[in-house]
């Protein structure tokens, strides 16, 4: 099949799952067309049968803002006449389910028919989406697709609950490349970041205040009174800074280490013997699936879609949004004993292994089927 693939190229979890799709079904020997305004961070390498198309927005003193929407949906209908594109599947509805819409109709004016999959990520939903600015554009693009798909099943029920949707919502949960994240970790880079044999601890984000980040410090600097442990935080975003100003205010400074954006997190994640994630709501949680992909058990809140993923009791432990105590208690249950740890490692693992990537990607082969 020859797909277009339309996606933000950024280090969120929408571009990524796009990203590895792609690459995934390239591997199988799809043509995959990727359409968007630089390469995704995910895309590195040579694949014969992969194919970059950028989007160019001009910039006229007319604009106070450039019409991305309009130069996305142009170059989706240059790259579907000239590439023969089949299908086009969007991830995260604002914009690219609008400009798919548009560039549907400017193909169907040429007796051209493309079907168009979305598939919704998170706040694309249930934050930008539900803004009155956006809300009727939004609703009116999911209609229009010819498919749509939810990452989880809490996505859909919050999807159903905010727009009027009139059509079924279709759950393919995100992966995880297993085989990429199980590897074993390299001892000098974990005597690196953990000297005297501390417990290393990860967050990985982008770092907005739906992450809360804060909690993440609160609930280490409650661990480390107990045990000596290191934490370390990747990704960026506009809360960072406010989270380094905290930081050094603690006397535990030195412990707590910000390693930036990250584009080979299965090199770092397997040092790691702990994943903490905080936030007020995750769709799905795809940073946690790949921790545990890495053999790392996770300690979560229990919002929006993580229960699907994060197993309370077996492969890590959820508590409710900002209950710092209970989640530092939950960690140390499991990191002060090396045997209740290695079971949760193991358990994790298991866990992993349903949503490894050779599960999922059959799911969305079948669905291109479908619509084609």
């Amino acid at each position: 099949m020859n797909i277009g693939i339309v996606c933000y190229p950024t280090f969120g979890g929408s571009g990524v799952l796009a990203t590895e799709l792609g690459k995934a079904l390239a591997d199988k020997g799809h043509n995959i067309h990727f359409i968007t305004y630089q390469q995704p961070v995910r895309l590195s390498g040579f694949h014969t049968n992969i194919f970059y198309h950028e989007v160019r927005v001009p910039t006229y003193p007319l604009f106070d803002y450039p019409p991305y929407e309009t130069a996305l949906a142009s170059t989706m209908v240059d790259v579907i006449l000239n590439n023969n594109v089949e299908l086009l599947h969007v991830h995260y509805a604002i914009p690219h389910a609008a400009a798919a819409y548009m560039a549907k109709q400017i193909l169907a004016k040429q007796g051209i028919k493309i079907p168009v999959i979305t598939t919704l990520h998170g706040t694309d939903i249930t934050l930008v989406g539900k803004d009155k600015t956006y809300s009727p554009v939004v609703t009116f693009s999911m209609n229009e697709s010819d498919i749509l798909t939810a990452v989880s099943e809490n996505l859909k029920e919050e999807t159903f609950k905010n727009f009027k949707i009139e059509k079924e919502i279709e759950v393919i949960h995100n992966f995880v490349d297993v085989q990429r994240f199980h590897k074993r970790p390299v001892d000098a880079f974990r005597k690196l970041i953990s000297p005297k044999g501390e417990k290393i601890i990860v967050h990985a984000s982008n770092f907005r205040k739906v992450k809360r980040v804060e909690d993440v410090v609160a609930t280490f600097l409650l661990i480390q009174e107990k045990m000596p442990a290191t934490l370390l935080l990747l990704g960026d975003g506009p809360e960072r800074s406010h989270i380094e100003a905290k930081a050094r205010e603690c006397e535990s400074h030195d412990n707590i280490k910000f390693l930036g954006k990250q584009e080979q997190m299965e090199d770092i994640l397997p040092i790691a013997d702990l994943f903490l994630l905080t936030s007020e709501y995750e769709s799905f949680g795809l940073a946690a699936l790949e921790a545990m992909a890495a053999e790392v058990p996770v300690i979560s809140t229990n919002a929006g879609g993580l229960p699907e993923i994060n197993i309370n009791g077996f492969c890590g432990f959820m508590s409710d949004v900002g209950d710092v105590a209970d989640m530092s208690k939950n960690a140390l249950h499991i990191l002060q004993d090396d045997a209740t740890l290695q079971q949760f490692k193991a358990n994790a693992l298991t866990q992993a292994k349903k949503f490894d990537i050779e599960n999922i990607v059959p799911l969305y082969e079948a669905l291109y089927q479908r619509v084609i």
